[in-house]
């Protein structure tokens, strides 16, 4: 992580318990060397124990990620991340339209069967990957099955849990696979308005519907109108959590 990476990153990391009055002994480890650490994981796909001595053990990195996985602190570092990089393209924080696909990939023979299947459009044997993106490909939302699961029984599931925390999506791309019986039932969970939705080739969530989202005649989001298809929600979005402002020694 270079200087003006950690620069971006630490306002947004929580602050020790110690720090503020918890009690508890300081942190042996920077939280950028943390980082370092578990950034180094992901991207060589190696085992915790096999993290290199050149960083803090391991199983202290993994007690960091834990900790943050199960307060749900890794979503929301990772959502205020987004949130920063939108705003400086000069969007808005939260995005309104978004895209949705899936891949099928190899599983590795220790993969048990349960957690595998057969995909026969794409004659592969493992697991498929569904992922929501911005109309920047950055994440909303990410949800990994069985490659013999169908990519319209994936997307119910997953468009609704992105739809649950970006309350401002209004619509959604998506190519031919996700036509048919996942925009009727999008339509009839939503209770949305009648209209002409001849040409539905995209999928819906929340409070929202485009017609000719995913039609491969739509060459930008402006060619779809959805105000006169979209109904708002009326779910209030979650109160943002409460991030203390001090500071720890790190370097």
């Amino acid at each position: 992580m270079t200087d003006a990476e950690w620069a971006a990153v630490r306002p947004l990391l929580p602050v020790p318990g110690w720090m503020r009055g918890r009690g508890g002994q300081p942190e042996a480890y920077c939280h950028r060397a943390i980082l370092d650490a578990i950034g180094y994981l992901v991207d060589k796909g190696i085992k915790w124990r096999a993290m290199p001595a050149d960083f803090p053990p391991w199983d202290r990195a993994y007690a960091f990620f834990r900790r943050w996985r199960d307060h749900g602190l890794v979503k929301e570092f990772h959502d205020r991340l987004r949130a920063r990089i939108r705003e400086r393209l000069g969007r808005d924080a939260e995005p309104s339209a978004g895209v949705i696909d899936s891949q099928s990939v190899k599983a590795d023979a220790v993969v048990g069967s349960d957690s595998r299947g057969f995909d026969g459009g794409k004659l592969v044997n493992g697991r498929k990957r569904h992922v929501v993106v911005d109309t920047l490909g950055l994440l909303l939302g990410v949800m990994v099955t069985a490659a013999d699961t169908g990519d319209r029984t994936a997307a119910r599931v997953l468009l609704r849990q992105v739809a649950d925390v970006h309350h401002q999506l209004e619509l959604v791309w998506a190519d031919g696979g996700y036509t048919g019986s996942l925009v009727e039932y999008c339509l009839a969970r939503l209770a949305l308005g009648p209209g002409d939705r001849s040409n539905a080739a995209t999928t819906c969530a929340a409070s929202w519907c485009c017609p000719s989202g995913g039609s491969s005649s739509v060459s930008s989001p402006t060619s779809c109108a959805p105000a006169a298809w979209c109904a708002t929600t009326s779910v209030a979005p979650p109160a943002p959590r409460r991030w203390s402002t001090g500071r720890w020694p790190c370097s």
